[in-house]
């Protein structure tokens, strides 16, 4: 491909600590470069506030000042941004997160309104959340379940469960066919993902993921009521489930002093399975309920 624009954006933040033995890294670079020459480019749209210093000399009428006119101005291609620090609201928890006032810059001085942003690594999906807020189309492409399910997540929070309805997904299980497809694959990732799918989706994207690597205990993720009432998930996509499983969940459950646990199996369970299960009694909330998707 043959640019015919290119450029960088150093995007400089003030997080993080200062290195005794080299200068602190405190900027991200990131490139922009156009492919035609008649690209879209609105810096209008993203005028940045003057410094206090050069405020002071236009009220003062300091030379050199006073023929400015406007409190804000183009912006240059250092973006002064703030990363998000962990305590910020809009922290997700995931590790690449950016902050959305840097998104929203990018987007709004490269697109219009019904243009359509591509993100190839969405992640967290920033950058779909402030294409959707914008009123721009988009595409967001992640190799995880895991994020899709927080994109999906992040957007039903922010504009209701109605902006659900207008997204396409295409590589997410729907049906009992294409969740097999997902689970019996020879790739162990695959296998993951249908465990991370499956928690997920049986949790209404509320559960979080075990992230732990090699054993993982028993537990494949985890769910909480009323703040502090843990929920275990265990998940099995083998042919071959039996009582073991299960008891071997009900064990965790009292190792972990969870409250409760919850046994997913990707073919039916036996007789005897949902006998242990019974015997291991049940746990009551006043009004606490899983939404539980019908998978046909």
């Amino acid at each position: 491909m043959r640019l015919l624009s290119a450029g960088v954006i150093i995007w400089r933040y003030q997080t993080g600590g200062v290195s005794k033995r080299w200068f602190g890294r405190k900027h991200d670079i990131i490139l922009f470069y156009s492919k035609a020459a008649n690209y879209q480019f609105y810096p209008d749209d993203v005028r940045v506030p003057r410094t206090e210093e050069v405020l002071r000399r236009i009220k003062s009428g300091v030379s050199g000042a006073t023929r400015a006119t406007t409190l804000d101005k183009l912006p240059d291609d250092v973006f002064e941004i703030q990363a998000l620090n962990a305590m910020d609201k809009e922290r997700l928890g995931y590790p690449t997160q950016k902050p959305e006032a840097l998104l929203e810059r990018i987007i709004k001085a490269s697109s219009n309104e019904g243009d359509v942003v591509l993100d190839a690594y969405c992640g967290c999906g920033t950058t779909v959340a402030v294409a959707q807020r914008l009123n721009r189309q988009w595409i967001g492409i992640d190799i995880t379940y895991q994020s899709i399910s927080l994109i999906l997540k992040r957007l039903e929070d922010a504009h209701g469960k109605e902006v659900l309805r207008s997204i396409i997904t295409s590589g997410v299980p729907v049906d009992m066919e294409s969740a097999k497809a997902l689970a019996t694959r020879s790739d162990d990732r695959t296998r993951k993902e249908f465990e991370k799918w499956a928690v997920l989706t049986y949790s209404n994207n509320r559960a979080m993921i075990n992230e732990k690597k090699g054993s993982d205990g028993g537990i494949d993720g985890k769910a909480y009521a009323y703040g502090d009432v843990e929920i275990l998930f265990s998940v099995k996509s083998g042919l071959h489930v039996n009582i073991k499983d299960v008891r071997d969940l009900m064990g965790t459950i009292v190792r972990e002093d969870a409250a409760a646990g919850i046994f997913i199996t990707l073919y039916p369970p036996t007789g005897d399975m949902k006998t242990e299960a019974t015997k291991a009694g049940s746990y009551a909330f006043e009004k606490f309920s899983l939404s539980i998707p019908k998978i046909k």
